[in-house]
């Protein structure tokens, strides 16, 4: 398989089950919605079958914070084009953050829960605490934190050559 084959193939027959968020995401959600603040913080969940990060066992583990390209903030909001997101097959939900502490969803962001099957609000302090998962119809569900070595993808990591080998 070609260089970019391997970021694109899907894998159509991952377990549906989620496992939990990886630890370091967790951690990178809560430190970017604090550094956001006062201003809220929006990103995309990205996740990876369960075995490729040392678990025995099927179903999916959040592994990725991506910043949602466009994002603009302000207290009470975030805003973002869902066309400047990433078209990833790994992608499964949201985070964002309520500078208020608020743990619930919104109106507003019901609207956008059906977008994935997991979103995260983090609210202030921030602190290890501070976050709730809920499902795409907005009910709060149980999300596991696990600890995992989650593997360096290098997917910018080619050079011009690497890129005119492909495409021979």
């Amino acid at each position: 398989m070609g260089l970019f084959g391997s970021f694109l193939k899907p894998k159509l027959f991952r377990s549906s089950e989620l496992v939990g968020i990886a630890d370091d995401a967790l951690q990178l959600a809560l430190q970017a919605s604090e550094d956001a603040h006062p201003n809220e913080y929006m990103g995309q969940l990205r996740g990876q079958d369960a075995r490729t990060v040392g678990l025995d066992r099927e179903g999916t583990v959040i592994t990725d914070v991506l910043l949602a390209p466009g994002t603009k903030t302000n207290p009470t909001s975030a805003e973002f084009n869902p066309s400047y997101m990433p078209n990833d097959l790994n992608s499964i939900g949201s985070v964002h953050s309520h500078p208020n502490g608020v743990l619930r969803p919104s109106d507003a962001d019901l609207a956008t829960f059906s977008r994935g099957r997991v979103h995260i609000i983090v609210g202030a302090p921030y602190g290890r605490s501070d976050w709730r998962a809920f499902d795409s119809e907005g009910k709060p569900t149980d999300l596991d934190v696990v600890s995992v070595d989650v593997p360096d993808e290098q997917f910018f990591d080619f050079t011009q050559a690497d890129i005119d080998r492909e495409l021979r």
